[in-house]
């Protein structure tokens, strides 16, 4: 794990170095366009790169994408201007640009994301959401009169399972060193995680979920890991055991969570990402009092917009100088 330099509140964490690419897969350099809506902070960011922050047009070389929604805007100007050699998209997951992704990837063109980050937000709200379910919060704030009942567990010592190895996940285990916990990953490689007790693929996620006192979903949503967790996964989790979700909402299965909450085979849950997104009022969920909803806030605006100007004004330096560009996405991979 690379901790940048502090920006604002938090550090860009992110997971690599970031990439080098030969010379004969460089896009070529040369005025970036900041759309749809050129935000001061990001075209100073451009500014802090070396960059020059231009109007869409035939010369536009790079383009820094801000809105999260405007998919089919994107697109309209990827066809009209196929000079465009590099996108910088918001987002840190980038399943809401599945489509264009899918369609207008093409030789030469550079994608890159905000992924990692965001990391130490998100992870903070990961770990505040463990916290308030160890500690009984979603009972406690909702009761009228004094319990006499000892409840609560503590954080200190106990196994969490940690799916997804990327800026989150890491800068999460940063996070849990103080507690002591003992810590797996799951990821697609074997390959092990500096800080983690152990390291497993996917494929044995059912293996590691038994002993798990904590399960934090912190990987990307795929078409692969759509309903990650579902019926299967929840029979194997221990009763006393926690969910955590702070990265997609599809990668658990909603009527799954629905039921082992109801049926008591798990604890509980802290989700701050749903199935669907927004979760519509009258969802079983917003009665369930074992469930704690957070609205998609893990990371703020106010606390996003500092770090993705500053992974801008990296990804410009690569672009015009032949440095290393942060976030790169596969467009095959979805991530």
């Amino acid at each position: 794990m690379t901790p940048h330099p502090r920006t604002g509140q938090h550090r860009a964490v992110v997971a690599d170095e970031g990439t080098v690419l030969p010379e004969d897969e460089r896009p070529q350099p040369g005025p970036i366009a900041v759309l749809p809506r050129p935000g001061q902070l990001f075209v100073e960011a451009v500014a802090a790169g070396g960059g020059t922050v231009a109007e869409l047009s035939d010369d536009t070389r790079g383009l820094i994408w801000l809105s999260y929604t405007a998919e089919a805007e994107l697109r309209e100007a990827l066809k009209a201007h196929p000079g465009i050699g590099w996108v910088q998209l918001p987002y840190a997951g980038v399943d809401a640009f599945a489509d264009v992704l899918a369609k207008e990837s093409r030789d030469g063109l550079i994608w890159t994301s905000a992924k990692g980050a965001y990391a130490e937000p998100v992870a903070e709200h990961a770990l505040a959401l463990t916290l308030a379910l160890l500690r009984v919060l979603p009972k406690r704030v909702v009761a009228t009169s004094w319990s006499t009942v000892p409840e609560g567990r503590s954080l200190y010592g106990l196994n969490v399972v940690i799916i997804g190895a990327g800026g989150i996940a890491l800068e999460l285990m940063r996070l849990l060193e103080p507690f002591d916990a003992d810590v797996t990953i799951v990821r697609r490689s074997a390959e092990p995680v500096v800080g983690a007790s152990r390291t497993v693929q996917v494929d044995q996620l059912r293996d590691v979920l038994p002993d798990a006192d904590v399960v934090v979903v912190a990987a990307a949503l795929t078409g692969g890991t759509r309903q990650l967790i579902g019926a299967t996964e929840f029979e194997a989790m221990k009763e006393s055991a926690y969910l955590v979700n702070i990265a997609r909402g599809g990668l658990v299965d909603t009527d799954a969570l629905v039921d082992a909450l109801a049926a008591a085979k798990i604890a509980g849950a802290g989700i701050d990402v749903t199935d669907p997104e927004p979760l519509p009022d009258g969802h079983p969920l917003w009665a369930e009092p074992r469930c704690l909803i957070t609205p998609h806030s893990a990371d703020t605006p106010e606390m996003t917009a500092p770090l993705l100007a500053e992974r801008i004004r990296v990804n410009v330096e690569a672009f015009l100088g032949g440095g290393r560009f942060v976030g790169m996405v596969d467009p095959a991979a979805g991530y």
